[in-house]
């Protein structure tokens, strides 16, 4: 003969009818049976209603947030058409685009969970950042090199980008066929045209703006100086300085060149300037407050002018040109200054410190000379006046 063990309804019968008989207190019968007053109460309760002593099911009896499927369905497109746009931002589209009553970002969320439309990529990149911002449009603008990519072509695609500091606003976004100074300059005459001069461009220490060996300050930053643009190096392995442009940068590879890659050069250049319309436009930023960076930006009062004005120093002031070669004279004699400085008239103005001069070029100083040690040190560009790395 086996035993058969009694099921957990049949111990709630139980529990329940010795209660209702009395044979203990039931406390003592709650203690007995391993449960509480509360759970004892609700069993005896049900059994007087006439209910059952199963367990209930514990879904609910109506999903009140549930969206209807043409407002799923409409969600599900948005995240196709755009893969790499999170709950946040493709809501924000939609809602520009008509949609008054959009779902929450939570909805939105949880739509593309249950479509499997989330990769653990996506989930892992998103983090809180800090963030810091000039205050004005056109106070920085941030110039970077993305990684060059092959084309379907076989030639090789450098896109260039520029970024405003403030609003995020992509300023250019071209495919060039390399990183040399006279494409970048085309690339700079066309956006200068088109929204007027920065105080200040923010770039890394690479081609062309950079400095090597033989040009300690370049050619591009002595351009620069020229139109009165003030060059700023990031630190060296310091490319989270450039978060901007670089983010710029991360969001077009995640965005469009994990889709597609561009025939040919024209393709690029075309793939580029929908890329820019859309991050301008279109793609709302939750650094903007989810505003999307056209509302926000406004041009410069700095026009652009082809001709160089001549530059007069004050009367009086040491002049000196510099070489082709990128050498200055001073106290018979010879100082290699810079080659990007070639065939350009510098001053030397003494400083408070005796021996030391320092060397400008128009209204920055560009390095100091030591006539103690007969070098030339500090080879860097600063404003004379109100450098803003000088407020930090």
């Amino acid at each position: 003969m086996s035993w058969r063990s009694k099921t957990v309804e049949e111990e709630r019968m139980e529990f329940v009818q010795r209660v209702l008989r009395k044979e203990k207190s039931k406390s003592a019968l709650c203690r007995e049976y391993g449960i509480s007053r509360v759970t004892g109460d609700k069993w005896i309760k049900r059994f007087e209603n006439g209910e059952s002593l199963t367990d209930r099911s514990r879904r609910p009896f109506h999903t009140a947030n549930r969206i209807s499927i043409e407002a799923e369905q409409r969600i599900i497109t948005a995240r196709k058409e755009e893969p790499a746009i999170g709950a946040a931002k493709a809501r924000k589209i939609l809602m520009n685009s008509g949609w008054e009553d959009a779902p929450s970002i939570s909805t939105f969320n949880a739509v593309f969970k249950r479509n499997g439309l989330i990769t653990k990529e996506a989930s892992q990149a998103a983090q809180h950042i800090i963030r810091f911002e000039k205050e004005c449009p056109n106070e920085m603008w941030q110039m970077d090199f993305k990684g060059d990519f092959l084309l379907q072509d076989n030639k090789r695609c450098f896109p260039l980008s520029i970024i405003d500091d403030c609003s995020r606003k992509c300023l250019c976004a071209d495919a060039k066929e390399g990183t040399k100074l006279d494409g970048v300059r085309k690339s700079l005459i066309k956006t200068f045209n088109n929204y007027g001069l920065p105080d200040t461009i923010l770039c890394d220490n690479g081609n062309p703006w950079g400095s090597s060996q033989s040009s300690s300050i370049t050619k591009f930053e002595v351009w620069m100086m020229e139109l009165g643009i003030l060059t700023i190096h990031i630190r060296m392995k310091h490319p989270q300085t450039q978060g901007k442009v670089e983010r710029f940068n991360g969001s077009y590879k995640r965005e469009r060149l994990k889709f597609y890659t561009p025939k040919d050069m024209f393709d690029a250049q075309q793939c580029r300037e929908e890329y820019r319309h859309f991050y301008n436009e279109i793609r709302p930023h939750c650094a903007l407050n989810y505003e999307v960076p056209s509302k926000i930006y406004r041009p410069s009062k700095k026009v652009y002018c082809a001709d160089i004005p001549i530059w007069e120093y004050p009367e009086g002031t040491i002049c000196r040109q510099v070489k082709s070669s990128g050498y200055l004279t001073f106290n018979s004699h010879g100082f290699f200054l810079s080659e990007g400085l070639g065939n350009k008239t510098v001053a030397l103005v003494p400083t408070e410190q005796d021996g030391i001069y320092n060397i400008v070029f128009r209204q920055f100083r560009v390095a100091k000379l030591n006539l103690h040690t007969n070098t030339i040190i500090s080879r860097r560009v600063y404003l004379l006046n109100d450098d803003p790395r000088e407020k930090v």
